[in-house]
């Protein structure tokens, strides 16, 4: 993703008359090309051209590689003329381009126009247009005509729209690289009777992060996959009778070190947790939570948010089982040491809002060391846990507070409602899992789609692995 464009331009933008123009004068600017440049540029204009999105294809063509479309290149001439000679209220008429060098990302480009002639009768003015790359080559070259501006303009730069890249095709992609190299878990798989469940778990599969066992009504089963178009050759099935005994038994094979993994299927989620409630070999001193790994394309990290599905209304030391489980969860991601922000409504404590007492209860138990591995904070509103700016305007001093890693919701309702309201209105990529038991379970929303339950398994493939190590 990209938040913001490279450039060279000054906050005040002033231009050069028809009048102060000179034969010779010349104005440069530089830019150097990345990814997000050619994504964006495909984005708006459409050309999605193989040569300058697709690796594969490029690297068999003459220019053995991506390159920049050469548009692009001409933008940036246009850029130079707009901003800076002869600037504002500069009118193009007409633009020759000599395409001389492609252009690779992290090129850097020295863009250059001199004025070659004036009229004075119609204000036209031609320029040499060229742009050279960092070792001096030629790269586009060519002739601009416009009328120059007679009146002085100088005005401060304008601010441009937040510009976020977000690749449909890539969600997940750093979490499921970071699983790949890792040896597959035998899964048990509880009630996949859905096409996107059990896509997600024939994909999870197929991606080499289970070993799936499914544990369904085997005719309901096989009719979801001749439905959905999925072979179920070569797969373990365990028939039983219903999502109940789905769920029993996949937690009975879990109890006996049969499974390293659960994944839910198309079962409401009490269903299957109460099933593992019930096996002692699969609690732990912790209290089981849930924590969702998001993706917020206007966040610069991944979020943690916990608890959003099993703790309704947790107490102050049912949370701090719920902070430390999701730290753990950091860890196994390779954050060493999260920042956790403490979610309430307001950033100050007050009697008034229990959820700001438990925040600072939490905050004094990391002090303590009840809670280890972890940066706590709290109570922080929402715009100061994920906002530098709300907190400098706050006057809130932390080295949480506008860079969480983690978020403690209040409740279940605050937690999920957080969640859903990120994948749903800000374009959030969610998948889950559950901590606190023997072993992880991969745990998503029936409405989820396959990828979201690959992702789900590639997280609890990470904690299946931590566990090997050390038993939680």
């Amino acid at each position: 993703m990209n938040d913001h464009i490279h450039d060279d331009l000054p906050e005040i933008i002033e231009n050069v008359t028809y009048g102060e123009l000179q034969v010779g004068q010349s104005a440069r600017q530089t830019r150097t090309l990345t990814a997000d440049d050619i994504a964006a540029f495909a984005a708006v204009s459409g050309d999605v051209n193989p040569a300058h999105l697709d690796t594969d294809y490029a690297d068999a063509t003459l220019f053995h590689g991506v390159i920049a479309h050469g548009m692009w290149g001409a933008a940036l001439i246009s850029k130079l003329l707009g901003t800076t000679l002869p600037g504002p209220g500069t009118i193009y008429l007409e633009q020759s381009l000599r395409f001389l060098k492609p252009v690779r990302i992290g090129d850097t480009l020295r863009i250059t126009a001199t004025v070659l002639t004036k009229e004075d009768a119609n204000h036209h003015v031609t320029l040499n247009c060229e742009v050279k790359n960092q070792t001096g080559a030629l790269v586009l070259a060519g002739v601009a005509t416009v009328i120059a501006p007679v009146e002085k303009v100088r005005r401060p730069r304008a601010q441009l729209p937040l510009l976020r890249l977000v690749d449909p095709s890539d969600r997940f992609g750093v979490l499921l690289a970071s699983a790949a190299a890792l040896e597959p878990v035998r899964c048990a798989v509880i009630h996949p009777c859905d096409a996107e469940s059990l896509k997600g778990a024939l994909d999870a599969a197929r991606r080499k992060l289970i070993v799936p066992v499914l544990i369904a009504p085997a005719a309901r089963l096989r009719a979801v996959a001749d439905e959905a178009r999925e072979s179920l050759d070569g797969v373990e099935i365990i028939d039983v009778a219903h999502s109940h005994a789905a769920a029993e038994k996949a937690a009975a094979m879990a109890a006996a070190g049969e499974v390293e993994m659960l994944m839910k299927g198309s079962l409401h989620t009490d269903e299957m947790m109460q099933a593992v409630l019930a096996q002692p070999a699969l609690r732990t001193k912790r209290r089981f939570s849930h924590v969702f790994r998001l993706e917020v394309p206007m966040y610069d990290k991944v979020l943690l948010i916990s608890d959003a599905a099993l703790n309704i209304q947790p107490t102050l030391m049912e949370k701090a089982d719920i902070v430390q489980n999701a730290i753990d969860l950091a860890h196994a991601l390779g954050t060493p040491e999260p920042k956790v922000a403490i979610l309430s409504a307001v950033e100050t404590v007050t009697p008034k809002i229990a959820s700001t007492l438990d925040a600072a209860a939490l905050c004094k138990m990391a002090e303590r060391r009840q809670i280890t591995g972890g940066v706590l904070d709290g109570p922080l509103a929402f715009d100061n846990a994920i906002s530098p700016q709300a907190a400098r305007i706050k006057g809130i001093t932390s080295p949480v507070a506008g860079h969480a890693d983690i978020l403690i919701a209040p409740d279940l309702e605050a937690g999920n409602m957080l969640a859903k309201q990120l994948e749903y209105l800000a374009g959030a990529a969610t998948c889950g899992v559950v901590l606190g038991a023997a072993l992880p379970i991969a745990l998503t929303s029936r409405a989820d789609a396959a990828d979201a339950r690959v992702a789900s398994a590639a997280l609890a493939l990470l904690l299946a692995h931590r566990y090997r190590k050390e038993r939680p």
